[in-house]
């Protein structure tokens, strides 16, 4: 699997947490745990919704499991 770059949604978040954590357990590589799923949304769309702060966290964690791999 490419890693992308770009935005994720929570869809593409759990398939680069499950690409990136089998990449690193095959290099011996341990990584922080990816964040855990909201479990608060009211589903009314609000601004600053929690799903916004999450996939933030998982692009963050996305780039710093990226550069624990390629060091």
């Amino acid at each position: 699997m490419t890693i992308a770059h770009g935005p994720l949604t929570r869809e593409s978040a759990l398939q680069v947490f499950s690409a990136l954590q089998a990449q690193a357990a095959a290099q011996g590589i341990a990584l922080r745990q990816p964040p855990p799923e909201p479990s608060t949304c009211c589903g009314r769309g609000c601004n600053g919704c929690v799903w916004e702060s999450y996939l933030d966290a998982a692009t963050f964690w996305r780039e710093d499991a990226l550069a624990a791999l390629a060091a």
